[in-house]
């Protein structure tokens, strides 16, 4: 309490404080001069109550000025300025003591001698500790781990910081009494706890005070006891505070009886919101329900919606889900069971299908409002649609199936830094230039030089001295840009003496690879700044590579295949290999039934015959061509609308829908398939390269020889991001980059990549050949699906394409159905039937060849519509009868 100036002094008795007056020496010889003048008849009784008024109210004047200052104190702590100001201090607080005992696991053992030692010696100048927070850190994590309450004190960090949040935001996030009985409570039997099973060993995780109570109670009670008092309080507490409820359900097996009684319940609940069952009730006026009420209303399962409809007013109650007609949404029986679709490769009894989905009637003007709560309800009682549920199982590769290299860390060296710089400041000067500044930045193979020349300096003239550059520092390599895009600087580029690895390993494991979002992701390697370069392939959306034999080329195909398996599930991307060297990709042949897709009745999947592969490039334009009309049916406009469409249940199998998964063609020598087949080759990879982007195929075309007559103005014109490692000339440079500089690269895996507007020098991650093997081991020995995911079929010019002699002694059921629409519509697709038919698309296709093989419908024209050669139905009729036969 505070003290008061001259007149009164403070004597606590107990609780209580009691104010007697102080009289000073000079107060007592005034008071006996008085009594002296005085007469002695006088009675000394006169003089008292005189002195015990001012004495009284000298004390109640007191009061006032301590309640005033009271007061005072008190307005000035509720202040909202202060309240925040209290507020940041706590969240101060928390911060502190949450680095302070995080430090303290760290550095318990260099600063302990300190601090248990006098506060004289711990803060002298020549003491050091380790604390992150210094010596007052060092001694306050001290105090609550190895005296107080150990690891149990890291509790005391959110419960400052809620505090504080409260002081600061004016608002109460926690009952105050509640909220500080339970904290206090856990430090407390935490604390006990760890000190319990951690005392000969870690003694700092429970602290002192819970060695000493835990030494205590075991002395009286023994361990066992000790244990069981601890599991008996936390069972306490947890039914204290949350309430922990121990009864098990029962579960709800419902009978006639069961039914009966439950309509009961309902009908007696609802009379007692609205007695009046026949009107509806006022959504203004809200009932009051009592808790039992509620539990009545809530707790029982309804059987019969349609029943209940009949019988139940209809209740319409604010901020709840509006009430829906459940004879419309539920589907009829016929449509509850398991749809009897077709998934494209899979066999029924193999994988898991998803049994229910949104019926579509042919839409005209789109999807009805019907439509959209089917799907909600479909995808409320099933969930969404799930494509990596036909392997459910399957375990993605783990990076420690590629070789660690080490952190592959450069080796060059400052003086090696220093001696490139004088070299090129001095050859410059030699001719006259005179820079202002110079940076370096070490990249992976080479080094980047930036230099700021002085005013008047023109670029060309630095441009010009390329090879006098590289004459002076004795290097292959040199590539001048100027001037860096976006920098205001000239670059010289500089290789290292000794080389970087950029192993996929770290690529693989870096965060970066790790948490992209890209829906393609090809990770390439590290730039000149020793950045990780991730591209997203679906935006490139194709890739065309080119370098001279023995610069990386197939290396940085097994990248980026490598970098698509580590991220994509095999029911999420196919591949297509074309590999006429019949060597580069055969390794990959081991996960043919999980990734690879290829033509109907084909042996391998790697395609290496030029004609296969011609009937493959013209199978993926039917492909393309029917994931359109897919897409057109489903009113969206890429694959992937359109798969978020199918996942959520609005589109139908029976309709023809399924999941697409992304394609990728990779062809890794282009030049040998133009100078064999041309113009067979050439076009159809045109029209994917233009088209095939909106639906999911990608593609990555790889060539040694980027001449014109290979990489043609078609093509390239289709291809905006292109990788050049090293070539021979300049014109080849020209060629595949539109720009020079290819041909200065040092081979490697040293490559440039132009997306468009500027290039980037990417040294290409490595991945050896026994790695990949390693990968593709481990995926081909996991379930796979029954066969390769198969491609549509196509028929040449000259017959072939793989199909068999179909026998229409066979045919299937629905034939004469089909014609029948062929042949009134006049189409005769695959999709069509889909449609029409509710077929899937293996089916549709099969019959689509007995059509052809009877003569009802004519071959296969391309991007054309195929014929239907029968007019009308005696026609039709004419050719079954014969067919019968």
């Amino acid at each position: 309490m505070a003290k008061t100036k001259n007149k009164f002094r403070e004597t606590s008795v107990e609780d209580t404080v009691v104010q007697e007056p102080i009289i000073d020496k000079n107060d007592i010889e005034e008071t006996m001069t008085s009594t002296k003048n005085k007469t002695k008849a006088a009675k000394p009784s006169s003089v008292k109550p005189e002195k015990k008024a001012d004495a009284k109210s000298s004390v109640n004047e007191n009061k006032i000025s301590l309640l005033e200052k009271w007061n005072k104190t008190i307005s000035i702590y509720r202040n909202e300025r202060t309240q925040k100001l209290i507020g940041l201090l706590l969240i101060l607080a928390s911060v502190y003591l949450c680095i302070a005992l995080v430090s303290y696991i760290f550095t318990w053992d260099k600063d302990q001698d300190k601090v248990l030692g006098p506060l004289s010696e711990l803060f002298a100048i020549d003491t050091k500790v380790v604390n992150w927070l210094g010596k007052f850190g060092a001694l306050v994590s001290h105090l609550f781990m190895y005296k107080w309450f150990g690891v149990a004190s890291f509790i005391l960090v959110p419960v400052f910081a809620i505090y504080g949040l409260q002081k600061l935001l004016n608002k109460q996030i926690t009952k105050p009494s509640a909220f500080t009985a339970k904290w206090l409570f856990l430090m407390v039997w935490t604390s006990l706890t760890l000190a319990f099973f951690f005392h000969d060993k870690l003694f700092f995780l429970g602290g002192g005070y819970g060695y000493i109570l835990n030494q205590q109670l075991s002395n009286y009670v023994g361990s066992i006891g000790s244990l069981a008092i601890l599991a008996f309080s936390m069972l306490a507490f947890l039914v204290l505070s949350v309430n922990l409820n121990f009864n098990i359900k029962k579960d709800v097996l419902p009978n006639l009886e069961e039914e009966h009684i439950i309509e009961e319940e309902i009908n007696s609940a609802l009379n007692k919101i609205n007695p009046n069952a026949s009107t509806v009730y006022d959504t203004t006026q809200e009932p009051v329900l009592s808790k039992e009420e509620e539990d009545e209303l809530l707790n029982f399962e309804v059987v019969s919606p349609s029943e209940v409809k009949e019988e139940a007013p209809i209740i319409e109650k604010q901020e709840e889900a509006i009430p829906l007609d459940l004879n419309k949404i539920t589907q009829p029986e016929a449509e509850k069971k398991s749809l009897d679709f077709e998934i494209n490769n899979p066999s029924a009894d193999e994988l898991v299908q998803e049994p229910a989905f949104a019926k579509e009637e042919p839409k005209g003007d789109g999807i009805t409002l019907d439509d959209e709560v089917k799907a909600a309800q479909l995808v409320e009682e099933f969930g969404q649609y799930d494509p990596t549920l036909d392997l459910g199982h399957y375990q993605f590769p783990s990076h420690e199936l590629l070789i660690d290299y080490g952190t592959g860390n450069g080796k060059v060296n400052n003086e090696e830094l220093v001696a490139n710089k004088d070299r090129i400041v001095n050859t410059l000067k030699n001719y006259g230039i005179e820079i202002d500044k110079i940076s370096a930045t070490v990249g992976p193979t080479v080094t980047l030089y930036e230099i700021v020349p002085a005013a008047g300096v023109r670029i060309s003239k630095i441009k010009n001295l390329e090879d006098d550059i590289a004459l002076s520092l004795a290097a292959l390599g040199i590539r001048i840009i100027a001037p860096i895009p976006g920098r205001g600087t000239i670059g010289i580029e500089v290789p290292n003496q000794t080389p970087e690895m950029v192993p996929m390993r770290n690529i693989i494991a870096s965060d970066k690879f790790q948490n992209t979002t890209h829906d393609l992701p090809i990770a390439l390697g590290k730039t000149i700044n020793n950045e990780i370069f991730i591209a997203d392939l679906a935006k490139m959306p194709h890739l065309l590579m080119a370098g001279a034999t023995g610069q990386g080329k197939s290396v940085g195909l097994n990248a980026i295949l490598v970098s698509l398996l580590y991220k994509k599930h095999p029911a999420q991307i196919k591949f297509v290999l074309v590999d006429p060297k019949k060597v580069e990709l055969t390794l990959f042949n081991k996960i043919e039934r999980h990734f690879l897709a290829k033509l109907p009745n084909s042996e391998d999947a790697i395609i290496t015959d030029n004609t296969k592969v011609i009937h493959t490039l013209n199978s993926l334009c039917i492909e393309m061509d029917n994931r359109y009309a897919l897409l057109q049916d489903a009113q969206v406009r890429n694959i992937k609308e359109y798969n978020v469409k199918f996942i959520n249940r609005k589109l139908n199998p029976n309709e023809g829908h399924k999941y697409l998964p992304y394609i990728v063609l990779v062809v890794d020598e282009f030049a040998d398939l133009i100078m064999t087949a041309g113009k067979e080759v050439e076009t159809p990879i045109a029209r994917l390269a233009q088209l095939a982007r909106a639906i999911g195929i990608h593609l990555i075309i790889a060539t040694q020889r980027p001449s014109v007559n290979i990489i043609t103005g078609t093509i390239k014109a289709n291809f905006p991001a292109r990788i050049a490692f090293r070539v021979t000339s300049k014109i080849d440079s020209r060629t595949i980059l539109d720009a020079g500089g290819a041909e200065q690269l040092i081979g490697r895996g040293d490559m440039l990549l132009s997306t468009g507007n500027d290039l980037i020098r990417i040294q290409c991650a490595f991945v050896d050949t026994p790695e990949a093997e390693k990968i593709t081991e481990f995926i081909g020995s996991q379930r796979a699906y029954p066969s390769a995911f198969l491609l549509p079929e196509y028929v040449g010019e000259d017959g072939s394409g793989g199909k068999e002699e179909i026998d229409l002694s066979e045919r299937d059921k629905m034939f004469e159905d089909a014609a029948k629409l062929v042949v009134q519509f006049q189409q005769g697709s695959a999709s069509f039937l889909q449609r029409k038919l509710k077929l899937g698309y293996n089916r549709a296709g099969r019959i689509v060849d007995q059509l052809e093989a009877a003569g009802i419908i004519g071959p296969f024209e391309g991007s054309k519509a195929r014929e239907v050669r029968c007019k009308d139905m005696a026609q039709l009729d004419e050719i079954i009868r014969n067919i019968k036969g």
